[in-house]
């Protein structure tokens, strides 16, 4: 059998490959078993209302996958989170799946520059009755970041924090981030595999914003490897999803 050309591979490895799915799986149908057989089946009625009504929207790429939820709420609940941040929220899937494996007490700080999308899903988030583990902030992070740094006693206090926004702030979020999560909590950097396209040569065929954010997608995968305060394991679930455990 010949062996597809250097550019074949590449359209493959950057989305040229149509799926109908987010996921890196390279089958429409092994992905669709997946959701079917494990995923949907267990799917809250509210998230899937929520998913569903983002897949009207017309930036639902944006949106977190089902499967990847329930990979975050297992973790969630495996280690006893009760503090949590989200870093970018789009409609809050991730947001609700979270809110939803939290305890009755729970919290989540959560940041978004745009509140309009947030609040296309909030009746939702309200009807599932979690809205009050939410405090919403609208606007960039960093600001904010920095002013949770600024009091010493927030230094270590988050169980789990969770990354999907601007890639090209992502490495800016870590170097903050380490120091609000606690040791043995969790981070999580979502798009790390960014369409397939960290292995493809720069001048490969891809979408524009592709194109733009995978040298800092890049930038940070090699940094995480190299941070000997966390442990990691990045997962081709999703677009790629890389948890870090805080160790020092």
């Amino acid at each position: 059998m010949a062996v597809n050309n250097e550019e074949d591979q590449q359209n493959q490895l950057v989305g040229h490959k149509e799926l109908a799915h987010k996921s890196l799986l390279q089958s429409d149908e092994l992905y669709q078993y997946i959701l079917e057989t494990s995923v949907h089946p267990r799917e809250h009625e509210s998230l899937k209302e929520l998913r569903e009504m983002t897949e009207k929207h017309p930036r639902n790429l944006m949106a977190t996958p089902p499967d990847e939820g329930q990979l975050l709420s297992m973790l969630l609940k495996l280690i006893n989170a009760k503090n949590t941040m989200e870093i970018g929220v789009y409609t809050g899937y991730s947001l609700l799946s979270t809110a939803l494996a939290l305890p009755h007490d729970g919290k989540i700080l959560a940041m978004d520059v745009n509140r309009e999308y947030y609040e296309l899903g909030l009746p939702i988030i309200q009807k599932a009755g979690v809205a009050n583990k939410i405090d919403f902030r609208e606007g960039p992070a960093l600001p904010l970041l920095d002013q949770l740094l600024k009091d010493e006693n927030n230094k270590g206090t988050y169980d789990f924090i969770f990354v999907d926004a601007d890639k090209d702030n992502y490495l800016n979020y870590h170097k903050r981030v380490i120091d609000l999560v606690k040791v043995g909590g969790l981070i999580g950097y979502d798009n790390t595999l960014w369409n397939g396209s960290v292995v493809a040569s720069p001048d490969a065929p891809m979408k524009d914003y592709i194109k733009h954010y995978r040298p800092y997608v890049i930038e940070l995968n090699k940094y995480l490897a190299h941070d000997s305060r966390i442990e990691i394991c990045q997962l081709p679930v999703g677009d790629g999803i890389t948890l870090c455990r805080r160790i020092i």
